[in-house]
């Protein structure tokens, strides 16, 4: 297939405003956190919304506990992470890594899943997401464990299995929350959920990995890590 310039340039120029403005909200302090995944719930509700009156009455998934689930539960459980290790009104840097460990994570295993995918493979992953192959996610998976066990062992916050664990957790369920939203836009019948980011889709398409890897990111460290 041919190269599309003025698609990729589109697309690239989308890209580094997004990581921009994520490394932003991300790293400045716990307001910029707060009015980034906001901005990204009140997004993906309203697509989630649109999605599901698209979707025939006889796969019906009309439902506020659902989207309760889907986008508010996850997303008010990054804030808890966020907040954990804050204390009284001084800011502990502690409290930007775990949430920034699981995007890193996601945004690693899609980009080297992508890249392994493009070049060997071969044997599809899913009829849900024809594009994905076994070789890309397994090779995705493997580089995103690696990369993140690595950079947590530099920056020394954490043991070594706890790194391990957060990015396998991230790469497993980020996986498996492609598939979910795929599935959602299949049944309605639509390419992308949205349209806020210029060839790369909407709210649900860039958070989608993130909504199902955080509820059990939360739970390890609550039950392991603490």
């Amino acid at each position: 297939m041919a190269l599309n310039i003025q698609t990729f340039k589109t697309r690239a120029l989308t890209a580094i405003i997004f990581a921009a403005v994520m490394l932003v909200g991300l790293l400045w302090n716990v307001w910029s956190f707060f009015i980034l995944f906001m901005i990204v719930l009140i997004g993906a509700f309203f697509e989630f919304a649109e999605l599901t009156k698209k979707i025939p009455p006889s796969k019906p998934i009309r439902n506020v506990f659902l989207a309760f689930l889907y986008i508010f539960l996850p997303l008010a459980l990054l804030m808890s992470l966020r907040l954990t290790y804050i204390s009284g009104e001084t800011e502990n840097t502690m409290g930007k890594v775990i949430p920034c460990a699981i995007i890193f994570s996601i945004w690693i295993n899609d980009t080297m899943a992508y890249i392994v995918g493009s070049f060997i493979g071969k044997t599809p992953f899913s009829k849900i997401s024809p594009k994905k192959t076994w070789e890309g996610t397994i090779g995705g998976a493997i580089l995103c464990v690696v990369v993140i066990t690595l950079l947590g062992k530099w920056l020394g916050y954490y043991r070594t299995m706890d790194w391990i664990a957060i990015s396998s957790i991230c790469a497993v369920f980020g996986t498996l929350g492609d598939l979910l939203e795929s599935k959602l836009k299949r049944l309605a019948g639509v390419k992308d959920s949205g349209t806020f980011m210029p060839g790369h889709g909407g709210f649900l398409d860039r958070f989608d990995s993130l909504l199902i890897a955080v509820p059990f990111v939360w739970v390890y460290v609550h039950l392991v890590m603490k």
